[in-house]
């Protein structure tokens, strides 16, 4: 269930965000929900492996290196999901710390989190 509401509201989020942002294009409310479900999964299964292949580059950059990595992530969740469109690098990279950043700032600050804190 927590999955779920994670995934609504960063899909709101992306609703949002992509009325704000002239480079990125998104057709609905149902849409940015499924660019959030896509953009999850590739996450969970893209995501660690390109981090493994590129561990020396990472470390070199000093991390900075994971930046490229989450636009790539929205570069492929933009040709993945119909209707989605990132017009360039430089906005899949500002669009994917701002997505990075709210899911900070709203998940990371849970009342669960806090609880468990006690």
């Amino acid at each position: 269930m927590k999955f779920i509401i994670k995934v609504i509201l960063t899909g709101l989020f992306i609703a949002v965000l992509s009325n704000f942002m002239k480079g990125i294009h998104v057709p609905g409310l149902l849409a940015s929900i499924v660019v959030a479900l896509v953009l999850a999964v590739l996450n969970a299964v893209v995501k660690p492996i390109l981090i493994l292949l590129t561990l020396p580059v990472t470390i070199v950059t000093l991390g900075l290196f994971l930046l490229v990595i989450n636009a790539a992530m929205v570069l492929l969740c933009a040709e993945i999901v119909d209707g989605f469109k990132v017009d360039s690098f430089w906005y899949a990279l500002l669009f994917s710390i701002l997505v990075s950043l709210f899911q900070s700032l709203v998940f990371g600050t849970s009342v669960e989190k806090r609880q468990n804190r006690n």
